[in-house]
């Protein structure tokens, strides 16, 4: 059977968002073109290091090529929620991000996992054999957008400990740094019950 290849020249929109509670969130990145709608499912490291990337790209876009690049903003333009009903399309593997200069675009490409190590050849290409990909062109508002929304949605989990940085959760905290000493409010945990 042949590979699917979703291309996206112009998105309406591409943004991460998730499904879920802090705590047990599933992340998807989304591409919109009407009236096409394409959801894949990853983690949030992937997000993460998606957007962090395509900012030092856009960095060095503009410094070696003089692009226009937009500075980094601090405002989100795009807030919606994703587009339902999220239909999973795959669930990331592989993630390529580079720069077309004819088109004056960041190009991200998403492969999905396969059960064998995908070849580098096959990412941004068409060849028929291979995992089942998102192509999306994004202009370099719209990667910075895409990178500045995906780090809201990063931030928007559960807090992190004071101490180690972990995540706290609504049950508690069991904190490397003390030894699990000191659960208190500190740590999200409410007061112990005297006996």
């Amino acid at each position: 059977m042949s590979r699917a290849i979703h291309v996206f020249r112009t998105p309406d929109r591409f943004v991460a968002g998730t499904v879920g509670e802090p705590g047990d969130r599933s992340f998807y990145l989304q591409a919109v073109q009407e009236p096409l709608v394409v959801s894949v499912l990853l983690e949030k490291q992937q997000v993460k290091v998606l957007a962090d990337r395509m900012g030092l790209l856009l960095d060095e876009v503009a410094r070696r090529f003089g692009a226009e690049v937009p500075p980094e903003g601090e405002d989100v333009a795009d807030i919606a929620p994703l587009v339902t009903p999220i239909d999973t399309e795959f669930r990331v593997g592989t993630m390529g991000l580079g720069w077309d200069s004819d088109a004056n675009a960041v190009v991200v490409e998403l492969l999905a996992i396969t059960e064998t190590e995908v070849d580098e050849s096959v990412v941004l290409d068409d060849t028929d054999e291979g995992p089942d990909a998102v192509r999306v062109f994004l202009t370099p508002i719209q990667a910075r957008e895409f990178a500045l929304r995906s780090a809201r949605v990063i931030a928007a989990g559960r807090p992190p400990c004071p101490l180690c940085g972990e995540p706290l959760s609504s049950r508690g905290h069991m904190c490397v740094r003390t030894n699990g000493y000191k659960r208190g409010e500190i740590f999200g945990a409410a007061e112990l019950e005297e006996e």
